[in-house]
């Protein structure tokens, strides 16, 4: 059996324990831990540096943006207030009141032995119309002449106004005699009052034809 001597046993002990160093070990794993947070710490920089780049990048797109963006929207400003204002006014042309139809229904309710000597009108947004009408009447019985003018002002406005109201303010006999077709006749002094709104009357619900059926079989 072979003897082989270890000259250099104690300095390859002292390497071994040199290379074992808790101390040189604790060092090597600080340069590492060192080296990863360098490389963590260069990347976020690398990162932070290419979002500056773009947000400065995007500023200058906005600004050159700017002045047609804020022009745009003082545009849409203006076009708002304008389209309120073409409302307004279609509203109002819409809900306004025109007195020449008005005029022209009177003058078809004046018969020949009626005549009028007198109109005023007046319109509040709020109460409606008020009229007031004069004139006079003649015939055998100008009474009743002046009251089927009142009944018909009252059923023909009615058509095409709600609230409608024509009443007598004054009806008084004259002395005076005209002559109408010929005849000597005598003739009545009125004044009437008319009151209504200028919304149309809401027409009544027309019967269903079944049930109008019903009701003609159940007559039967």
């Amino acid at each position: 059996m072979a003897l082989h001597l270890n000259l250099l046993h104690e300095e390859i002990l002292e390497q071994r324990q040199r290379q074992r160093d808790p101390l040189k070990l604790g060092l090597l794993a600080l340069i590492g831990c060192g080296t990863l947070m360098f490389m963590y710490y260069s990347w976020n920089a690398y990162r932070t540096l290419e979002i500056r780049s773009r947000l400065s990048a995007i500023d200058r797109s906005w600004s050159k943006m700017e002045p047609s963006v804020t022009a745009a929207q003082k545009k849409v400003t203006e076009l708002q207030a304008l389209t309120k204002t073409v409302r307004a006014l279609d509203d109002y042309i819409d809900s306004r009141f025109f007195w020449a139809p008005l005029l022209q229904k009177i003058a078809r309710c004046v018969a020949p032995n009626t005549q009028l000597t007198s109109l005023d009108g007046t319109l509040d947004d709020a109460k409606g119309a008020s009229i007031t009408i004069e004139g006079v009447a003649a015939g055998r019985e100008p009474r009743a002449a002046a009251e089927d003018l009142r009944q018909m002002l009252s059923e023909q406005l009615g058509h095409d106004y709600s609230e409608v109201k024509v009443e007598f303010k004054s009806l008084e006999d004259l002395d005076t005699l005209v002559n109408l077709g010929g005849t000597h006749m005598p003739m009545a002094r009125y004044n009437l009052a008319i009151i209504f709104k200028p919304g149309a009357q809401a027409k009544p619900t027309p019967t269903p034809p079944q049930t109008r059926n019903r009701r003609k079989r159940d007559s039967e």
